[in-house]
């Protein structure tokens, strides 16, 4: 291999071969680019709810996670009351590399005095600590949210 010098605004730089040097600001991209090192939180982008009877609503949520490999992916999302009581959950069985966002729904028993709930998100690395979206059930919209008439 040749050693070359290389002139920059901050003085001459001795290289291996050019080809090497060339590789270093792709190489440093590559690493500081957002999201390379981690896929980041789940996070909870849109919420549709419908009421089916006295205690039982439907749930539609929309999840967004740079799902990356069969040990980060978004593992389930749940509903809980705003002083964090869980509610219900829905266990997400695969990743979604391929499908982001994504939505899935389940059926939650939501108590009668229950007027707001919190969905949140997980996934396999980080847990939980994503975007929540809030849903006032006595509301027909709000915050990425939306109630669907029975």
């Amino acid at each position: 291999m040749e050693t070359v010098k290389y002139r920059t605004t901050l003085g001459e730089v001795d290289g291996v071969r050019r080809s090497v040097l060339g590789l270093v600001p792709a190489v440093l991209l590559a690493v500081l680019a957002p999201g390379s090192a981690e896929a980041g939180k789940a996070n909870v982008v849109f919420v549709e709810v419908a009421q089916e009877d006295a205690d039982t609503w439907m749930f539609a949520v929309t999840v967004r996670h740079d799902d990356r490999d069969p040990d980060h992916w978004a593992d389930w999302w749940r509903v809980r009351t705003v002083d964090g009581r869980e509610l219900g959950r829905r266990v997400l069985l695969h990743s979604h590399v391929d499908e982001q966002p994504f939505t899935r729904d389940e059926r939650i028993r939501i108590p009668h005095d229950v007027r707001a709930v919190v969905v949140e998100a997980h996934d396999k690395v980080h847990g939980l600590g994503g975007t929540t979206v809030t849903v006032d059930l006595s509301k027909p919209s709000g915050p990425n949210f939306r109630r669907r008439a029975r």
